[in-house]
């Protein structure tokens, strides 16, 4: 259960930068990185990013490791249905290695040989790319890996452990081998319909193969007819018509504006997709929709409805957003939002959006922390902070990029 937003431990499950701040100021915050790393808070966990934020806080609050060792030995690991039970663990665990806390390497490689997720853990090691720290888990990948796991594990042949493993074992070199001479895919080949709009309009009703085609060249011509079809497919709801309409409308660019007006004003199961072509090419006369729509994502926590208003909001830098924008900053439970808040926040309110830069410093999200290094003002600690993202072996290269390149401007 996400906790509030006002408590640390809501802060922290949210991967905000003033979290990350706060926990050296209190008494008792190790609890809090090791509940969130056990119960994994992520809204998306396809797509956002925790593991170095915890890693970092548990070297900043020099915590020890066991509890996340004890997560993944629990009894329940076994029982657990959740296909991400250790996921979180493992991550951070791999990042503390980066960040040279080689004890974490421990539990990794006993999870690697005795874990129910074993084959993330072995993955996670061999992308740390340090034969050292696998020393006998050759003979694990190569009894226990079957062909589809060595297509994944051998995905880079020239990394260290990959090419010892290879040497010491055939199982591996064979896949490695697979790897290097495997067929490329073919292209597929697009043939463009012709015909009419009618008889475009017509092969779209047959819900073939061939309509897929025949709704996307409508696009291509921004032909008025995808409209009237859009109007008829997008209220059946999702699926595969809903997702080619979508893919086509994209094509039309600002000539779907009325349509997408009209349709945001109350047309059945068009709405969704009205505000994303408004988000991507309105004008000022949008921006209420835009505000409603953000503000109605925003009761209902529906972060990622969220994302189009805000995106639209920044585009047509829109000062009547701002309270939201900034309150969707602190509340939202997607940190994966994040980022497209801060550019949203830098465009529509520069000055009010240098605080909100900084913490980005500290966030979760590598790409506000990305971003944070390129506009945040050159403070003390600021300065301080990007010297540190510079030389961390463990940031992302876009970051570390970004902060040297900053750092390099300080007077």
């Amino acid at each position: 259960m996400t906790q509030p937003v006002d408590t640390l431990h809501g802060q922290l499950q949210r991967g905000l930068g003033r979290a990350a701040r706060r926990a050296a100021r209190t008494r008792g915050a190790g609890e809090f990185v090791y509940d969130c790393v056990r119960r994994d808070p992520r809204w998306d966990r396809q797509v956002e990013s925790r593991s170095l934020y915890y890693a970092r806080l548990i070297v900043d609050l020099e915590l020890p490791v066991h509890p996340l060792s004890d997560h993944l030995f629990d009894p329940a690991d076994s029982a657990d249905g959740d296909e991400w039970r250790a996921s979180l663990a493992i991550d951070t665990l791999t990042d503390l290695v980066r960040l040279s806390r080689r004890e974490a390497a421990t539990p990794l490689r006993r999870y690697a040989s005795e874990g129910t997720h074993w084959f993330e853990a072995l993955d996670a090691l061999v992308s740390l790319g340090d034969p050292a720290l696998v020393h006998g888990l050759g003979s694990v990948a190569a009894a226990r890996c079957d062909e589809d796991d060595l297509h994944w594990l051998v995905d880079d042949p020239g990394n260290p452990v990959i090419r010892q493993w290879a040497a010491e074992h055939t199982a591996i070199a064979d896949a490695v081998a697979r790897r290097g001479t495997g067929p490329t895919p073919r292209q597929r080949e697009h043939v463009r319909p012709t015909g009419s709009d009618g008889e475009l309009v017509a092969l779209a009703h047959q819900r073939s193969d061939a309509s897929v085609e025949a709704i996307l060249e409508l696009g291509r011509r921004r032909s008025p007819a995808l409209f009237d079809l859009a109007e008829e497919f997008l209220p059946e709801g999702q699926g595969r018509w809903r997702g080619v309409i979508c893919r086509a409308l994209r094509e039309c660019g600002p000539a779907a504006l009325p349509s997408a007006r009209r349709w945001a004003a109350g047309t059945p199961g068009c709405r969704k997709v009205a505000i994303a072509i408004l988000a991507g090419h309105g004008t000022a006369q949008d921006v209420p929709v835009l505000v409603d729509d953000l503000e109605a994502a925003l009761k209902a926590r529906a972060w990622g409805q969220a994302a189009h208003p805000v995106e639209g909001l920044g585009r047509l830098r829109a000062g009547a957003a701002v309270p939201l924008l900034k309150e969707a900053w602190t509340a939202t439970e997607y940190a994966y939002l994040r980022p497209r808040l801060l550019t949203a926040l830098l465009r529509t309110a520069p000055h009010t959006a240098e605080a909100h830069a900084a913490e980005a410093l500290w966030d979760c999200e590598e790409e506000a922390r990305r971003i944070g290094a390129s506009m945040a003002p050159l403070t003390e600690d600021n300065s301080l902070r990007l010297r540190r993202l510079a030389s961390c072996a463990a940031e992302e290269p876009g970051v570390v990029s970004a902060a040297v390149d900053r750092a390099s401007r300080e007077p």
